[in-house]
């Protein structure tokens, strides 16, 4: 009985997500004029995977993910292939609220929505699960997924980056999971294998970065919603087959900048977004904004320009330099509201907006996600003793609350453009 009832439930919710995606897809592709020709291998992906239900061909072991801070390198020098598994979808929170508490994350209640309809799919294809402790909602939630016959790993991450000794712990922990993960994929890190994961990553990287930068000018070339579906795809994309994409499409957005080109209108007001990850289907908040006339011209999420900015840096190609500098990567340059003290979001917040020319900051929190809702007055002080005006959003994956933000969020846009005129 419990075998038919989970076959049901898989069955519907997996309907249920072919339906979401494939109106976020929708809107994505057909609410916006000018549409970029290299978007289309990002495009197909996610029709491909949420739409078609058609499995990833990866030919080496899988190591899920459920942040951004795990050193991804380390899983590449290993022989197998990180798989972000936090969900945006809607179909998922639904069946992750029938035994998570009900003002959980919605991210959370996704993700484990998912591993629990599917989790016999899943099962076969991960190695391992790796937590790592920035959050306690997922680190709790390790024991559930644990008891669904996962292989759990807890990546212990220290609560401040500001010591020396915070520092060595992590390079300890890093150190630690790089021990597992050989154990787990049988195969040895060796410091060229390190160096060749370091090298694609970076490839991947300066292509990002390239993009942040076209995104930046005046007046936009890009969307901001299509810039986060490029990232989400990063999560599970073939990493050479996603640089090569991007490559493409930042020549191509080149050529837009050179020809006059633009997307959206020239005078719409620039904004930022930073808060709560937006994970594909769950685009609500970017698509609301940019039917409203806004742009989204950069961001500060653990979903997009946060995943992909920084690079290790190391002395010696060996794995004593080379391991310690990955560490490094992932810990100095973060600015998770996981750690206290957290200053350096604040300072980082305020360069993203000078060096973008915003004119306002949107502010996204699940309800439910503390670490985010606790943050956002002193980030709303920081910002307005800078004179940006922001507005703060607390909203889940339902779309009941469309109309809603919709409405606010025009006000919002409309009062960028008031403040412009005087």
């Amino acid at each position: 009985m419990e075998a038919e009832r989970l076959e049901r439930l898989r069955k519907t919710t997996f309907l249920h997500l072919a339906m979401e995606a494939k109106e976020a897809l929708k809107k994505i592709t057909g609410d916006f004029p000018d549409g970029l020709d290299s978007m289309e291998y990002f495009y197909s992906l996610f029709h491909r995977l949420y739409i078609e239900n058609t499995p990833l061909e990866i030919d080496r072991k899988r190591i899920g993910i459920m942040c951004m801070q795990v050193p991804e390198e380390l899983i590449y020098a290993a022989g197998a292939v990180p798989v972000r598994l936090c969900s945006g979808a809607h179909a998922f929170d639904q069946t992750g609220a029938e035994f998570m508490p009900s003002k959980s994350c919605p991210l959370i209640k996704a993700t484990m929505g998912m591993l629990y309809t599917d989790h016999a799919h899943y099962r076969e294809r991960l190695e391992m699960v790796v937590i790592p402790t920035t959050c306690d909602q997922k680190r709790k939630a390790g024991e559930f997924i644990e008891s669904m016959g996962f292989n759990v790993y807890t990546l212990e991450i220290p609560p401040t980056k500001e010591t020396e000794e915070a520092r060595y712990y992590w390079q300890t922990s890093v150190k630690r999971f790089a021990l597992v993960l050989q154990e787990t994929t049988g195969q040895r890190i060796t410091r060229k294998a390190t160096r060749e994961a370091i090298r694609m990553l970076n490839s991947a990287r300066r292509q990002y970065r390239r993009l942040l930068q076209l995104r930046g000018s005046s007046p936009a070339p890009i969307y901001g919603k299509d810039v986060f579906l490029i990232t989400n795809a990063y999560f599970f994309g073939e990493i050479r087959e996603w640089t090569e994409a991007l490559g493409r499409l930042n020549d191509e957005l080149e050529k837009r900048r050179e020809a006059g080109l633009f997307a959206g209108n020239r005078g719409a007001p620039r904004l930022l977004l930073t808060g709560s990850p937006p994970i594909f289907p769950n685009l609500k908040l970017p698509l609301l904004i940019e039917e409203a006339g806004g742009m989204i011209v950069a961001d500060e999420v653990c979903s997009s320009s946060r995943l992909l900015y920084d690079a290790p840096v190391f002395d010696e190609p060996n794995l004593y330099d080379m391991i310690p500098a990955i560490a490094d990567r992932y810990l100095k340059p973060c600015t998770c509201p996981c750690f206290v003290p957290n200053s350096d979001r604040k300072r980082r917040l305020l360069e993203i907006a000078r060096e973008f020319d915003v004119d306002g900051v949107v502010y996204q929190a699940y309800s439910g996600c503390q670490l985010y809702e606790m943050e956002q007055r002193s980030i709303a002080r920081t910002l307005q003793d800078e004179g940006i005006p922001m507005l703060y959003v607390e909203t889940d994956y339902s779309p009941e609350d469309v109309g809603q933000l919709s409405t606010r969020i025009e006000a919002f846009i409309e009062s960028i453009r008031s403040r412009r005129r005087r």
